[in-house]
């Protein structure tokens, strides 16, 4: 009787556990959505802002219907939303897997602009030259991250409509690694690395030839040269100075005034 009553109450007490976590399981309300119905929510959502409900949204679409014609729009979408959501790294993930299963789509001229947009917007303030944070000691990797992605938009499509924009920011781009290297080329010649100094300078004349920055680094590189002692190499470069900028306001003297460095270029 004993054992009897043992078994029931274990028995019992299953049941109950048993209950307890039917109850405890959350309902998936989106169990018995067809695609078309989970790509609209996910839209609503995205739309309103609720970026990680329309992920989750995308993500079911793609697992329950990977053939249907919206799994792959739901890949560019999950990437759009991580990407407005603050998240890069997932972005740029997601691009690159798209990308990469679907060279050929006829919107992949977009993710190509997307990823660019991620690396551009991820690190604005890599160039932004009134932060107190030396420049010296950033990384200009995800500017020419974006800037090859950008110029893989503008040469492999043309036409797309997402081509001027690119061109714009290629501009801004290399205006602005020019810009840095510059800088960099100040630092280290600040601190008597004149060698340093000239290297840096030279990386902008060779490869942001016509970017305005390349005032100044044929500036670091006289001062440079004329530093290590080195009078021929000084004359050189001070003559392909005046040359290009017979008006320069580094001729005149005017860098040395109150208005800051960088200020040259706005």
């Amino acid at each position: 009787m004993q054992k009897y009553l043992l078994k029931l109450t274990i028995a019992f007490v299953l049941v109950l556990s048993g209950c307890s976590a039917l109850q405890s399981e959350p309902v998936d309300e989106t169990r018995t959505w067809s695609a078309s119905k989970l790509y609209a929510e996910a839209r609503d959502e995205l739309a309103s802002g609720n970026y990680e409900k329309a992920i989750q949204h995308f993500e079911k679409l793609e697992s329950r219907y990977p053939f249907g014609v919206y799994a792959q729009q739901a890949q560019m979408e999950v990437a759009y939303a991580h990407y407005r959501q603050g998240e890069p790294a997932q972005a740029l993930a997601a691009v690159d897997r798209f990308i990469k299963l679907h060279p050929n789509h006829p919107n992949v001229d977009y993710m190509y602009y997307l990823r660019g947009l991620i690396n551009f917007n991820d690190r604005v303030s890599l160039f932004n030259f009134l932060s107190k944070q030396d420049l010296s000691e950033r990384d200009p990797k995800a500017a020419r991250e974006a800037f090859d992605s950008f110029k893989q938009l503008v040469d492999r499509f043309p036409n797309s409509i997402y081509a001027d924009d690119a061109r714009s920011r290629l501009n801004y781009l290399v205006n602005a690694m020019a810009l840095y290297e510059v800088h960099v080329a100040n630092y280290y010649y600040r601190r008597g690395a004149y060698l340093a100094a000239v290297n840096r300078a030279q990386t902008v004349v060779r490869d942001y030839g016509n970017a305005p920055a390349v005032e100044e680094a044929l500036f670091i590189m006289v001062r440079s040269y004329d530093a290590l002692g080195m009078p021929e190499l000084r004359n050189d470069a001070e003559r392909v100075f005046k040359q290009n900028f017979p008006n320069s306001a580094f001729l005149k003297g005017e860098w040395q005034q109150s208005k800051p460095w960088w200020k040259f270029w706005q």
